[in-house]
């Protein structure tokens, strides 16, 4: 009952700040659009948010440390809220603001929720290390549950209540709020190890360049990875023209995703063995 209380209080703040991220995935491109930039206007903005995190990705772990996990938790919805309120300005330096605030953001919102609950379920709870896995893979099953609800939602603010693309974006607000008030309230903070920066990067390399896997493995990632922004790039421009709604194809795509996620999980099941060796 304790743990099951435990996993409660993370998933009230870290499932919130999930949905806020996902409904601002439909209509980011739409919404450029309405305020008539043209394509290499927007890729240039889209490039400016995946450069942010990649820059704020390499830093997040040392800021967290730092900074403290409750702190770094409460930064996001912070910064979050901001990047989705510029979304209101038609002025292009401020939008450019708004994508790399959303770079940092994001680096947070991968790093600093999942330290703050491992920290306090080994060091605080002592709960058994095995069960971190339960807690995760349940967060990765309703993430998948919200990124598909949060297609719908969007398109149900942006189009059928006439509210336009900025509206999504305006939903995600209160439910970032949500996220930072429930962390305040019933978080307790904690701490990582403070390493210096060029020794986090050092150690890093150093796993890098010794084992050819590790730096084979990040190559396939990376690639991956180019594809999935190219085609997140390109998916609304190439089906809007046709008069798709949007929030209900990102839905699709989600749904997808979530398809591809239960038959690896199948694959890779004492059932099947069809993991490689």
């Amino acid at each position: 009952p304790a743990f099951r209380r435990f996993q409660r209080g993370y998933y009230r703040v870290y499932l919130p700040a999930l949905a806020a991220d996902w409904l601002q995935g439909p209509y980011l491109y739409k919404l450029y659009q309405h305020y008539h930039f043209l394509e290499g206007q927007i890729a240039i903005l889209y490039v400016c948010g995946f450069a942010s995190s990649v820059l704020f990705g390499l830093v997040s772990s040392s800021l967290v440390d730092r900074l403290g996990r409750k702190k770094s938790c409460v930064l996001f919805s912070l910064t979050y809220s901001i990047c989705c309120l510029v979304k209101l300005s038609r002025d292009y330096l401020v939008l450019v603001v708004g994508r790399v605030l959303g770079g940092l953001s994001t680096a947070l919102l991968f790093s600093a929720f999942e330290a703050w609950y491992v920290h306090e379920h080994v060091e605080r709870y002592d709960f058994p290390t095995e069960w971190i896995a339960v807690t995760f893979s349940r967060a990765a099953f309703w993430n998948n549950v919200i990124a598909v609800g949060a297609g719908g939602t969007a398109d149900f603010f942006a189009e059928w209540l006439g509210l336009g693309p900025v509206a999504p974006f305006m939903v995600s607000i209160p439910l970032l709020v949500l996220s930072g008030v429930f962390a305040v309230k019933n978080w307790d903070e904690n701490y990582g190890k403070k390493r210096t920066f060029s020794k986090t990067c050092g150690d890093g390399l150093k796993c890098l360049l010794s084992d050819h896997r590790v730096l084979l493995l990040g190559t396939i990632q990376a690639l991956f990875e180019s594809v999935i922004y190219i085609f997140i790039f390109l998916w609304t421009p190439v089906l809007d023209p046709h008069g798709a709604p949007l929030g209900i194809v990102f839905s699709s795509f989600m749904a997808a995703s979530m398809l591809g996620s239960s038959l690896y999980r199948l694959a890779v099941s004492k059932r099947y063995h069809l993991q490689p060796v």
